[in-house]
């Protein structure tokens, strides 16, 4: 075998109160990434406008960590077509990191199990967040709902309710260049102890409502007093947003990981187009356009 192609999907982080624990694998974008053996060293073919240097890019990190941590010899040429929109909330550096490392695993027959292919593509994060953190890309690499523990990593995966739908507004606004560090630098250093538990109560029940399978229960426990209001105001529009998608119905409505775009929780049974229709007017109050995207929780990384 000398090339691999895999296809990874978009993610949403936190599920509002789950910061950097939770992920939701979605069926929204794609990106696809492959890799072809060849004689020496990393290179990185790309349409995209995205760093091309394997040092600066998402892919070619994860390339790099796993050759040392594998002892690879062969070199490897990376093509990557990227279809998830980059800085938006929708764990697009970690699709590309989720698919090279799942074809990695497989170009070079690793055999390797999901916690070790998560710790290989959260290297990736480096390149656009600066930090590593797994919580997109085990959603990426592993698909449905996640938990990440660390510290060791231990990644949980439950498999989500079938009748859960998802509708995701992307504002067409500029993001900054290094958007998830200025999102992150905004989360408080301290909070006060009455809002913790107000989140973890949220959290467990999110975790109970994939757990029973009960979509409604989700939905309403998407409710987050700690990381959102403290970013909202980075988003233009987004509790004109929030108010008018729960007003058409939505169960719950949050910041999709680091933004701008922002997410609303419901059931098949919604109207969802009533819900989109809603979201997109309240980013048109602010003079900002939306793409809006009506989906389900996704698989993970897959070869094709």
């Amino acid at each position: 075998m000398n090339s691999v192609t895999v296809r990874a999907p978009s993610s949403t982080a936190n599920l509002g109160p789950g910061f950097d624990v939770f992920g939701l694998a979605l069926d929204a974008f794609y990106d696809e990434v492959q890799l072809t053996k060849q004689k020496h060293g990393i290179s990185i073919i790309t349409d995209d406008s995205i760093p091309v240097s394997p040092r600066k890019n998402t892919t070619g990190l994860v390339v790099e960590y796993m050759k040392k941590k594998f002892r690879i010899k062969s070199g490897v040429q990376i093509r990557i077509k990227k279809g998830v929109p980059a800085g938006f909330g929708m764990g697009s550096s970690a699709a590309s990191a989720a698919a090279t490392a799942v074809a990695f695993n497989k170009l070079f027959s690793l055999g390797l199990d999901g916690n070790t292919l998560v710790e290989c593509a959260g290297v990736g994060e480096l390149a656009s967040a600066g930090s590593i953190h797994y919580d997109n890309v085990s959603a990426s690499v592993l698909g449905g709902f996640i938990i990440v523990r660390t510290k060791p990593l231990d990644v949980i995966k439950i498999l989500p309710p079938s009748d859960l739908r998802l509708v995701v507004a992307v504002p067409k606004i500029t993001v900054p260049k290094k958007k998830t560090q200025v999102s992150r630098s905004v989360v408080p250093k301290h909070i006060p102890l009455s809002d913790s538990v107000v989140n973890l109560a949220n959290a467990s029940s999110i975790v109970a409502g994939f757990v029973r399978k009960d979509s409604e229960l989700i939905g309403k426990s998407i409710q987050d007093v700690i990381i959102e209001p403290a970013r909202a105001h980075l988003i233009p529009g987004f509790y004109q947003v929030k108010k008018n998608s729960l007003k058409a119905g939505a169960l719950g409505v949050t910041i999709s990981g680091a933004g701008p775009s922002v997410i609303s929780f419901a059931t098949k049974k919604s109207n969802l187009k009533k819900i989109a229709d809603a979201m997109k007017k309240g980013f048109a109050n602010k003079r900002i356009d939306s793409q809006i995207v009506i989906c389900k929780p996704s698989n993970g990384a897959k070869t094709i």
